[in-house]
């Protein structure tokens, strides 16, 4: 509207002004504007100045029915804030119809311009549809409400119309009437139900970051460990979560689900622990009850209607196919991870979802990202028409479902739809206005072509707050009638018709948003991830119970993949981190006790090395080898440098494995012990000590000295014996008396020094 038409549109401005603005208008008249086709917008400060049209803030809070039919009434309600310096006065809040809008483009046009004056405003209403204020101090607001009769709104035609509410007033410094504040939002008008009806489906996204550690409580319940209790305050009344479920109940949505979520509520049902803001220690969850209701509500909610379930804790398909494919494993996390979602999701729903779906971040798809969405057994992609872009110059939006090659769909959503509440709709104002527009694209979209039905798909953002979800629910609540649109579940929507003329070209690398592309997970995320799986499959070998740590951990490495840690990076590592230190501490609970060194007396021994087990459960097949350093000193079982026994041992024990060495010199001898898995993989550190081989010892020194002592004593006394018999024998020869000469003899037998046998068994050495 020009100055000076708005003026005289008013009726109501003194002479004076109102012969400037003519005279303003006049020096404009020979500008090149043609209402409804050119729009030359003067700078906001500039329409501010002459019109004050943004002195005071008119919000409009509720419009109610959002699509009104014949015999209708319409509720207008709102508040106006004068945001000037000075007082309005003579104020009145007016209602207008515009002109019925040709198309989506013009609704985006009128939806950036809705707080301006139009170039040619419609007439207001007038009469008893307005609502006076004879005051409106500076910084006051106001509530108003205006009801309408729908006949009275002068709808002619089927179509989208914009629907201003304006407050006029006058200021001390500008004492005439004029337009201090406008706020303009979208009226759809369609009396009767068309005949071919648009196919809407709308995605209603079950989705929560990451809470639930990969610690478990050392007993043997497994209680889960959580980083915090956040999660509980979603699932409470009031919280994110419990609206999503409370609100969905009543919609007709496909639920899209993270199985992880359902994981994770699921382990709130029972007793679960929570970290301390130290980390150190842990305390009692207490959303158990809350966890509990909310899954009731959840099966009540599901209960014959279509389930989608993404991967296990929603991994991000566009940093695996940009930053992961090219490590070693990562995609096969993907297929586990899709394995495992129907199984999570059937046992706690009770009911069988559809896998078949993958679900980029924002629908932004090239190549690479459609060949991991679909690498681990989906055959639909869902992309977004701002990524997949359509190229033939179509007339209409098409139908969403289209092939793509391979035997894949994508399944286009349309992008005006999909972010129609992504922003904050904690305030009435701008929810009303996010719904209002909501509507009309969704009638501009059946008006393009009457006669060809269409199959339209809404993906919103994965995670919506709580208001935004309220919007969400109020914009399908208005579509209930079905005057214009039908509900149809997404599994359905994958199988329609493809629309001949759109597009299926996947866009090329480049094409990829670099907005999005900057927030991915880095190599190094999955470089880590492969690192943790390594730890994993070497530990799982050895237990005896393995799904209780191959479960817990496997899970924990779907959610290091996931989603919801685009934009965190820093708190992405820490995971990370925390479910390899956790790893490493568990796998540490089976290790060797440090022996002491050990001394061999003799030329054999049997030396013990210990293996302890602090885990609940045991553990097998490990082999523990002993490798003596020197085996020219000391060799092991017979004649090896190497020996090794297999080990066993049961949860909260320790095990003492017994090796036989055997010396051949003496000397101090290093021995190193190691675990091993069976197929000769090292497990844990090694240990070594010392074997001090002291072939003879004192102990034997002293018998071999008493015999040798024994030896000495029994020569000195057999050659003093004959020498007294030599004596004897020459006295008697110089007697000559003939007489027999006696025979000496000793009574003690000479036995020879004594037997020692210095080896025996040895002695067992241990710390």
């Amino acid at each position: 509207m020009g100055v000076a038409e708005a003026a005289d549109f008013q009726g109501m401005v003194p002479s004076p002004a109102r012969r400037w603005l003519r005279r303003t208008a006049g020096l404009l008249a020979g500008a090149p504007l043609v209402a409804g086709l050119v729009y030359l917008p003067a700078p906001a400060h500039a329409a501010e100045d002459a019109t004050g049209s943004r002195t005071v803030d008119v919000s409009l809070d509720a419009l109610t029915p959002g699509a009104p039919v014949e015999g209708d009434k319409v509720t207008v309600s709102g508040t106006v804030t004068n945001r000037g310096k000075e007082a309005v006065t003579d104020a009145h809040v007016g209602l207008s119809v515009g002109p019925r809008l040709s198309g989506r483009t013009a609704i985006d046009a009128a939806a950036e311009r809705s707080q301006e004056p139009d170039g040619s405003a419609p007439a207001e209403l007038g009469g008893k549809f307005t609502k006076k204020f004879a005051k409106l101090p500076a910084g006051i607001s106001e509530d108003f409400s205006i009801t309408v009769p729908v006949d009275k709104l002068e709808l002619d035609d089927q179509g989208v119309y914009q629907l201003g509410v304006s407050l006029s007033g006058q200021t001390p410094s500008r004492p005439y009437e004029q337009t201090l504040g406008i706020q303009k939002t979208f009226l759809p008008w369609q009396p009767d139900a068309t005949e071919k009806r648009t196919q809407l489906t709308y995605l209603w996204p079950l989705i929560s970051s990451t809470h639930l550690t990969a610690e478990t409580g050392s007993d043997e319940q497994q209680t889960p460990v959580f980083e915090n209790d956040n999660l509980g305050a979603e699932l409470a009344p009031g919280g994110r979560l419990n609206q999503l479920v409370s609100l969905g109940n009543e919609l007709p949505v496909t639920w899209v689900v993270d199985p992880d979520l359902l994981a994770t509520v699921n382990a709130m049902t029972e007793s679960y622990q929570v970290k301390s803001e130290d980390g150190e220690t842990t305390v009692a969850g207490k959303y158990q009850a809350v966890a509990n209701k909310w899954l009731s509500d959840l099966q009540k909610a599901v209960e014959g209607r279509k389930v989608v379930a993404l991967p296990f804790a929603d991994p991000d398909l566009a940093s695996l196919a940009h930053r992961g494919k090219d490590v070693p494993g990562s995609l096969s996390h993907l297929r586990r991870a899709t394995d495992v979602a129907a199984t999570a999701v059937q046992s706690i729903l009770h009911t069988e979802p559809s896998t078949d779906f993958a679900w980029p971040v924002n629908g932004a798809v090239d190549p690479s990202v459609v060949d991991v969405a679909t690498s681990a057994g989906a055959h639909n992609v869902i992309a977004r028409s701002d990524s997949l872009h359509e190229t033939r110059g179509l007339p209409y939006t098409p139908t969403a479902a289209r092939p793509i090659g391979g035997g894949t769909t994508a399944v286009v959503a349309d992008s005006r739809l999909s972010t129609a509440f992504e922003g904050d709709m904690s305030k009435a104002g701008d929810s009303t206005l996010a719904v209002q527009e909501f509507l009309a694209q969704t009638l501009a979209v059946t008006l393009q072509d009457e006669e060809k039905q269409r199959s339209v798909v809404v993906a919103p953002q994965r995670l919506p707050s709580a208001s935004q979800a309220q919007s969400m629910a109020s914009a399908l609540h208005s579509l209930d009638a079905q005057r214009w649109s039908q509900p149809l579940d997404l599994v359905a929507a994958a199988k329609a018709k493809p629309d001949a003329r759109a597009t299926t070209d996947v866009p090329g690398p480049a094409s990829y948003p670099r907005s999005l592309s900057k927030r991915e997970l880095p190599a190094k995320a999955f470089q880590d991830i492969r690192t943790t799986q390594s730890k994993l499959d070497n530990f799982k070998v050895i237990l005896t119970a393995p799904d209780r740590v191959v479960t817990p951990f496997g899970n924990a490495i779907n959610r290091a993949m996931s989603t919801s840690w685009r934009g965190g990076e820093r708190k992405a590592q820490k995971y990370r981190d925390g479910v390899q230190s956790y790893l490493v501490s568990l796998t540490d609970e089976v290790q060797l006790i440090q022996k002491s060194d050990a001394t061999l007396s003799g030329r054999s021994a049997t030396v013990p090395v210990t293996v302890q087990n602090q885990l609940v459960q045991g553990v097998e097949h490990l082999v523990l080898r002993l490798k003596s350093t020197k085996p020219t000193r000391l060799r092991l079982d017979g004649d090896q440098s190497v020996a090794e026994r297999p080990v066993k041992v049961a949860g909260g024990h320790s095990q003492s494995v017994k090796f036989t060495a055997t010396a051949n010199a003496n000397g101090p001898v290093p021995v190193i012990a190691q675990l091993y898995t069976e197929d000769g993989t090292p497990y844990g550190r090694e240990m070594e000590f010392t074997v001090d081989v002291n072939e003879f010892t004192p102990t034997v020194m002293l018998v071999i000295a008493g015999g040798v002592l024994l030896l000495v004593l029994a020569g000195i006394r057999m050659y003093s014996q004959r020498k007294r018999a030599a004596a004897r024998e020459a006295a008697e020869g110089d007697g000559g008396e003939g007489e027999d000469s006696e025979q000496a003899s000793d009574p003690t037998p000479d036995t020879g020094p004594e037997s020692v046998d210095p080896s025996g068994t040895g002695e067992k050495v241990d710390r």
